[in-house]
């Protein structure tokens, strides 16, 4: 296996770049056809939610698939490679693995253990199946952490280590208190029909709003909402669908307003808004001073510092067993001297760093600087830090909250300097959330996410091994078959009864005497370090290696026709 995953999330990067640098539908599958078909990616799928964009690759050449998936991600996210870089992260075979299943379970979400992810996941896995971008590999990674998911949500108590966003931004619409009494006999306006948009709905219903307008560019799915809501047993509200163009009248009349579309530019620009406090108090909503703290602008994470190995750049004692024999899973926090000198040292040949670490950008190649700026943050992604919380100038007490939940986002930012106004965002999220307490069930999540990557390595190695036994045992079975012909011409009076009965013992003798070794051979190519054994068998045995590639093409062809768990 030779996974690879390039991307960036609210962990890495400020909210300002990925809403810059999110996808629209068409653009993701426009970069999963160019990503299947680069030289270095075999298989692709595009993880996009409302903080993550990530790129998922089968790869036979790691340094230059970080290189080619880089550069795919900065062409069709439209921000130039030079800026996206210094924010995206890089995991590599098993810790690949390990960061999708922790993603399944809500452990890397900006509210932990939110589960709305699974369903990404889930539409992730089929465009990459209805675009045949998604081979054996990346089928059976995303559907086992759609499994891995569903098992940490089912066996632990992670629901409770956090909400869903909409719940954790009403929470701070309410500013700590009781959302059911915040939000009781309010008027409500909820923008966008999607998936969140309607979480959005339903949740505000239950909370005790006392009407819902939902407004959609196509009005016949806010028309169902609205339905929908208007019937619900657990809810007393009024539901009514309205046509985008009359959200600014349905804004002056709202006390809470949810946002959750798919558009590219604002849907409620700081004059909407201000147009709306002033209808609502029949006085101009004045500007005051943004109370928020400056917008993080986070530098690339400082590279951990790399130990030598008999010429390796890596310290291969610390790193855990992986997938990979060349020390390619042990590339977190390396600089961009040590990348370049891994990359020779894989090849069999060498660098002097101190060359390396004196070459200014200008004259690196593209590959090292797209390299180099990525592996800067590959492995532990270091959380935002908040800073330190200044004196807050006096507000009046809001009389219209907005909740923004779209990436990029609806609502104009200029909306915090707006009197009267309460606006979270995203990023007011992710700063809110820097804080939030980890309930002691995470802990049992992360194990769960360990004990399944091991298990998924485990049986990738002992699948890698599968066309290399079915080609043996196809081998044997030709030879009986070969066999029991010259027996027929050696004795043509042979009836079909005795015929049947030396054709089975000869049978019976070959499958007895492949028995232990295939099913050995599979043991312990399941272990660390277990890849040379498919190797060892081809050789042994004198297998035709085409044979073996012909297996190994049909099962892929077989996985890319399966569908989604």
């Amino acid at each position: 296996m030779s996974l690879l995953v390039v991307g960036l999330s609210h962990r890495s990067a400020p909210v300002s770049v990925l809403e810059r640098a999110s996808l629209s539908t068409d653009a993701q599958v426009k970069l999963l056809q160019d990503t299947v078909a680069a030289e270095p990616a075999a298989e692709a799928a595009v993880l996009a939610t409302c903080n993550r964009i990530e790129l998922y690759a089968d790869v036979d050449k790691f340094h230059a698939g970080v290189a080619e998936l880089s550069t795919l991600l900065a062409q069709h996210s439209g921000v130039g490679l030079e800026e996206l870089t210094p924010y995206l992260y890089v995991h590599y075979e098993d810790r690949a693995v390990h960061h999708l299943f922790s993603v399944a379970c809500g452990l890397d979400s900006m509210v932990v253990g939110e589960g709305q992810v699974l369903g990404q996941i889930k539409d992730s896995l089929a465009r990459a199946q209805e675009l045949h971008s998604a081979g054996r590999l990346l089928n059976d990674l995303f559907q086992q952490a759609l499994r891995v998911g569903k098992r940490a949500h089912s066996e632990t108590g992670i629901d409770r280590a956090g909400q869903s966003l909409v719940t954790f931004g009403l929470e701070q619409l309410a500013a700590g208190g009781d959302v059911e009494t915040w939000a009781r006999g309010k008027k409500a306006l909820v923008i966008g029909a999607g998936s969140m948009s309607s979480l959005a709905a339903a949740t505000l219903a239950r909370a005790g709003v006392a009407e819902v307008v939902v407004a959609n560019r196509t009005f016949d799915r806010a028309e169902r909402l609205a339905q929908i809501l208007g019937e619900g047993d657990d809810t007393d509200v009024l539901a009514r669908a309205v046509p985008m163009e009359s959200v600014p009248a349905e804004l002056t009349r709202a006390d809470v307003a949810v946002s959750c579309t798919g558009a590219t530019g604002l849907v409620l620009t700081a004059e909407a808004v201000a147009a709306a406090v002033e209808g609502r108090t029949g006085q101009p909503a004045a500007e005051i001073a943004d109370d928020r703290p400056a917008e993080s602008r986070q530098a690339p994470p400082q590279s951990a510092s790399v130990g030598n190995d008999e010429n390796c750049p890596l310290d291969l004692a610390a790193v855990q067993p992986g997938f990979s024999v060349m020390g390619e899973a042990a590339v977190a926090g390396m600089d961009a001297a040590t990348l370049e000198q891994h990359a020779a040292w894989v090849a069999g040949g060498t660098v002097d760093r101190r060359d390396a670490a004196r070459r200014g950008p200008e004259a690196d190649a593209e590959l090292i600087g797209a390299l180099a700026a990525t592996a800067a943050t590959v492995g532990r992604i270091p959380e935002r830090r908040r800073p330190e919380p200044a004196a807050e100038p006096q507000r009046p007490e809001p009389v219209l909250f907005l909740l923004d939940l779209a990436m990029p986002r609806d609502i104009d930012a200029a909306v915090h300097r707006l009197a009267g106004v309460r606006l979270v965002d995203i990023e007011s999220l992710a700063e809110a959330s820097a804080d939030a307490p980890m309930a002691a069930d995470v802990d049992q999540v992360r194990r769960i996410v360990s004990d399944e990557v091991a298990a998924f390595g485990a049986a990738l190695r002992a699948a890698h091994i599968t066309p290399t036994v079915v080609a043996l045992r196809t081998m044997a079975a030709d030879v009986v078959a070969s066999e029991i012909a010259r027996l027929d011409g050696r004795l043509p009076g042979l009836d079909d009864k005795h015929r049947a009965e030396i054709t089975q013992t000869v049978k019976r003798v070959v499958d007895k005497l492949l028995h232990a070794p295939t099913v050995r051979v599979k043991q312990l190519a399941a272990e660390p370090g277990g890849a040379g054994y498919a190797d060892a068998l081809r050789t042994l045995f004198d297998l035709d290696p085409e044979t073996v590639a012909a297996v190994s093409r049909a099962e892929d062809s077989t996985e890319k026709d399966r569908g989604p768990a």
